[in-house]
């Protein structure tokens, strides 16, 4: 891999790695092996289009770049540059409150749609901040994290001795200078900074802290529903709930005032609209059990069954969910 010949261990372990033996990790990337494209022939595709509406913008297609903590580690231009690719080809930007870039100044680099992943703090004075912050610099979107009460076990950061800023061992440092395409820019560049954070926690100020302690001294384990609902009323704009895995806590998003789910797992064939477990897609856009039925499709289709009936007309037309729930 290109990114692992340019990266020094630390670093390429850091973006490529997951929490303890990485099993949900491999899964997930294998669960998009569950879908199939069932093609509806013989249509007119001599044009095309692929514009999706996210956050109330206009996308030219149906992704968006996720958001990404400590972005400076692994391009000099940190979150610009991703922000940049972004513009290139029409895409959704969402900014990481762990992000290396103040969001005034992605704001202003970057005029597509665009979203900031946000925390509840301890201080809530700090998560009201971000809220005034990302409405005065235009953000379109809010994304809050409630899937990380504490921080995932990554067990090859903690070979590594990842930390903020990366602490150099012996082993680390040999990384770093067999890796002069990245050490030399690092060492040069603007410095490693939580810029959206570093203003208020100054968890750095007393020399190199784990990731995992630093996750564990700010975030708010306590936070719960009332709290979503606080921040969706102090927004008041398109609000997705990121972390989500379960039917009844995405009913529960949508009943506190998200308008939007994102989920870190592949969609498990669910609907989120309140009290209903279909809703035949007129809240949902089509999403309500996909998984199972596209499953059921495929299967039909290898035993020879019902090819060409309206059912599986439908299910070909319908695109593939991006995120299990409501959002658009």
């Amino acid at each position: 891999m290109l990114a692992r010949r340019r990266l020094p261990r630390p670093i390429f372990d850091y973006i490529d790695g997951g929490a303890d033996d990485e099993v949900s990790l491999r899964r997930n990337a294998g669960a998009f092996t569950d879908y199939e494209l069932v093609p509806d022939v013989l249509n007119d595709v001599s044009e095309t289009r692929t514009e999706i509406e996210m956050f109330g913008q206009c996308t030219r297609w149906p992704l968006m770049l996720a958001p990404t903590g400590l972005t400076r580690m692994f391009h000099g231009q940190a979150e610009l540059a991703v922000a940049h690719a972004a513009a290139r080809h029409g895409l959704l930007y969402s900014l990481s409150t762990m992000g290396t870039t103040r969001l005034e100044d992605l704001a202003q680099a970057f005029a597509g749609p665009k979203v900031f992943q946000i925390y509840i703090f301890k201080d809530r004075g700090l998560t009201a901040e971000f809220v005034a912050r990302c409405r005065e610099a235009g953000f379109h979107g809010l994304a809050l994290t409630v899937d990380t009460p504490v921080a995932g076990n990554r067990e090859r950061d903690r070979v590594s001795g990842l930390s903020l800023p990366p602490k150099l061992t012996l082993k680390s440092l040999f990384s770093f200078a067999v890796h002069p395409s990245w050490s030399l820019p690092a060492l040069t560049g603007s410095k490693f900074d939580l810029a959206n954070v570093s203003h208020k926690v100054d968890a750095l100020a007393s020399g190199p802290m784990s990731l995992f302690d630093y996750i564990g001294g700010q975030f708010d384990r306590s936070v719960g529903w009332r709290d979503v609902e606080w921040l969706a009323r102090e927004w008041n704009g398109p609000l997705a709930i990121k972390g989500v895995m379960t039917p009844e806590d995405a009913r529960r998003s949508i009943a506190s005032g998200a308008t939007d789910l994102q989920s870190r797992r592949a969609p498990t064939g669910w609907c989120a609209c309140p009290g209903r477990s279909d809703c035949g897609g007129t809240r949902c856009g089509g999403r309500c059990a996909r998984r199972d039925l596209r499953r059921r499709h495929s299967a039909r289709l290898r035993r020879g069954e019902g090819v060409g009936t309206r059912r599986n007309r439908l299910l070909d037309r319908t695109p593939l969910p991006i995120w299990p729930g409501s959002g658009r």
